[in-house]
């Protein structure tokens, strides 16, 4: 029996979605503060969450999910948007507080319109998309030339800003290679196999920089689990399964909801600080983000008529 969508549902969704993603880096600054290393928190969280990943898939009884193209594509997006991003954000929540890394990430969509158009022949940029890409650079211009790193001490707003710019870029990549060759691929099987060798990977550099990755409190071991569960498995299963049953608004919400979220959790949990560096390049990467959604529900509703 399929589920019934309503209004009431899809907010308890996007709820959900923005609550899971906003305070994912909550949970890895906790973490860190425990004295786990950026690697390994990236690599708990990565097995964390392919374990969940194959959970499901064994409990759907699926088969045949896995084939030529789910692990040619699985392997490259291990790399583009696991490994590396992960491994880049990471070092940036080591060195900002949440509200700054995740207002950079923020910039994703509009760096997957900019790398779509150049890859792809249906993506093209127009005047709005350009404009709000600028205002977001400038924002993160803002958010590191001001220098204001939302933590109290050892924080280092221009490591956090490069690295979280270079998880954005790859993140982007990732998102246009993946539509590139959509239908050719099952989802789930693309997932299992990009989150199993992305977390491989990992593991691999967490053992090389931060060494054997035991001994750590339990906080720290929950941080991990939280961030593969709570942080990338769920939000990602019920953020495919929105995106197919809602309208594009719907899912442009999320992108307002999660910086607000992060900075909200960071300040109550973590003690986080909201300086005015932070908040002026909020500003403008969201406004980035809204004028680009703007443009793009237009476009949508344009098509639709």
């Amino acid at each position: 029996m399929s589920l019934r969508i309503t209004n009431q549902r899809i907010w308890v969704i996007l709820g959900i979605i923005s609550l899971s993603w906003g305070t994912s880096p909550i949970a890895a600054r906790i973490g860190l503060g425990e004295g786990i290393g950026p690697s390994t928190m990236a690599a708990g969280g990565s097995l964390v969450a392919a374990v969940s990943v194959w959970l499901m898939i064994g409990l759907m009884r699926r088969k045949n999910l896995v084939g030529p193209a789910e692990l040619r594509i699985g392997l490259v997006l291990a790399l583009l948007s696991v490994a590396l991003p992960q491994q880049a954000r990471y070092v940036a929540l080591a060195n900002a507080s949440a509200g700054f890394v995740t207002l950079v990430n923020a910039l994703i969509p509009l760096g997957t319109a900019l790398v779509a158009h150049f890859m792809l022949t249906n993506e093209r940029l127009n005047g709005g998309t350009v404009f709000g890409l600028l205002l977001g650079l400038v924002g993160i211009a803002a958010l590191i030339l001001i220098g204001d790193s939302g933590i109290t001490e050892g924080g280092d707003p221009i490591m956090a800003g490069v690295m979280g710019l270079t998880s954005v870029v790859l993140i982007s990549f990732a998102g246009v290679y993946a539509k590139r060759h959509a239908g050719q691929y099952s989802v789930l099987g693309v997932t299992g196999v990009q989150l199993a060798a992305g977390s491989a990977v990992q593991w691999a550099v967490a053992l090389a920089l931060d060494g054997a990755p035991f001994g750590h409190s339990p906080t720290g071991l929950l941080a991990i689990l939280y961030s593969g569960t709570i942080g990338m498995f769920l939000p990602l299963t019920l953020y495919y399964f929105l995106i197919r049953h809602v309208p594009v608004v719907f899912s442009s919400v999320i992108a307002y909801l999660i910086p607000l979220v992060a900075v909200i959790a960071g300040v109550v949990i973590l003690d986080e600080r909201v300086q005015p560096g932070i908040l002026l390049g909020g500003a403008l990467v969201l406004s980035g983000v809204v004028v680009t959604d703007v443009v793009r529900i237009r476009a949508a509703r344009r098509q639709e008529v």
